[in-house]
């Protein structure tokens, strides 16, 4: 589609009511969204922009996007490059995650709502708990929490589940356990982390 095409669809969709443009996985059409958001402005777009990222971009890119973006929500998927490798094919993931994230924050600070609780403008940083500590949870906390911000909001997922070749990989090849993401979101909080996801499923199981 072309840039007019594309306002369209962000103005459409913000008269609709939606609470803010998200653009997922969009490193590769950077170009494309700064030449359509002209467009959309004129028109009358004024809600947050979104941007939808595993963390795998590289610095260079998100600081073109200073002033452009409102918040930030990267993955951060693996702590250990060995893993990063083994399913990603991105064994510098760590590195480049860390320096994606730094700028990140730079840009926006810490995750501000509004009086209703919708997010205006930020970084939240999600996390997805895998089997045998693969994620390296425990570090992920604690890079957050002492380098980024204690105050980062944090979603802890639990919803891995094995997929195609997984299921032939002795290390991921089955969902999580209740004491792994117990440990993990315990991780969190002993790291410093005081903004996890709100839900009633973390509070329920935490243990000091």
């Amino acid at each position: 589609m072309g840039p007019e095409q594309m306002a369209l669809m962000m103005v459409q969709l913000s008269r609709a009511g939606c609470h803010n443009i998200n653009f997922v996985t969009p490193t590769h059409v950077v170009p494309q969204i700064l030449e359509a958001l002209p467009h959309a402005i004129e028109r009358g777009l004024r809600v947050p922009l979104v941007y939808n990222t595993s963390g795998y971009d590289r610095a260079e890119t998100i600081e073109l996007l200073d002033g452009i973006f409102d918040i930030y929500m990267p993955d951060f998927k693996f702590w250990d490059n060995r893993w990063a490798e083994r399913y990603c094919e991105a064994p510098d993931y760590r590195e480049v995650a860390i320096a994606a994230l730094r700028e990140m924050y730079r840009q926006v600070g810490d995750l501000t709502v509004d009086e209703d609780g919708i997010a205006q403008r930020g970084l939240l940083v999600r996390h997805l708990v895998m089997p045998n500590q693969v994620a390296g949870t425990k570090e992920v906390m604690e890079f957050l929490s002492k380098e980024i911000s204690p105050n980062t909001y944090v979603n802890v997922m639990n919803q891995y589940r094995p997929c195609g070749g997984a299921h032939r990989d002795a290390f991921i090849n089955r969902r999580l356990n209740a004491k792994e993401y117990r440990d993990a979101v315990n991780a969190a909080i002993k790291a410093g982390i005081e903004r996890l996801d709100e839900r009633d499923r973390i509070r329920l199981i935490y243990r000091p």
